[in-house]
């Protein structure tokens, strides 16, 4: 099977996600070569590409499309944010903080060391 290519993520949208993390108790890794945020050790929210995901609770994930990095391959307790929300600066400060209440109430990950080879 190939490798996979993943498009970057734009100047814009880490922007956008910068702005979201404002206030934000949160630590910011890279992952797969994306900024993502962690609360206790969970992931909570973060870029693929140019879409802005959150991890919110199930009862909440309705409404929102999972995100789905490889096709048919949906990571169900993620949520992909709509576009029109980054524009509503209330709607979008909700459902970010939301999404860092959640993390919090989740139970805290210990970072876990790989085995040397």
């Amino acid at each position: 099977m190939g490798k996979m290519k993943w498009e970057k993520s734009s100047d814009k949208m880490k922007q956008v996600l910068a702005r979201a993390m404002e206030g934000v108790d949160s630590e910011e890794r890279q992952m797969f070569g994306y900024p993502v945020h962690f609360i206790r050790g969970n992931m909570f929210s973060g870029l693929f590409g140019d879409s802005l995901f959150i991890r919110l609770p199930e009862s909440r994930r309705d409404d929102l499309d999972p995100l789905e990095p490889m096709p048919g391959r949906p990571m169900k307790a993620y949520s992909v944010i709509p576009r029109k929300i980054y524009s509503n600066r209330g709607s979008f400060a909700k459902i970010v903080s939301e999404a860092a209440a959640y993390a919090r109430s989740l139970p805290e990950k210990k970072k876990t060391r790989s085995p040397k080879k």
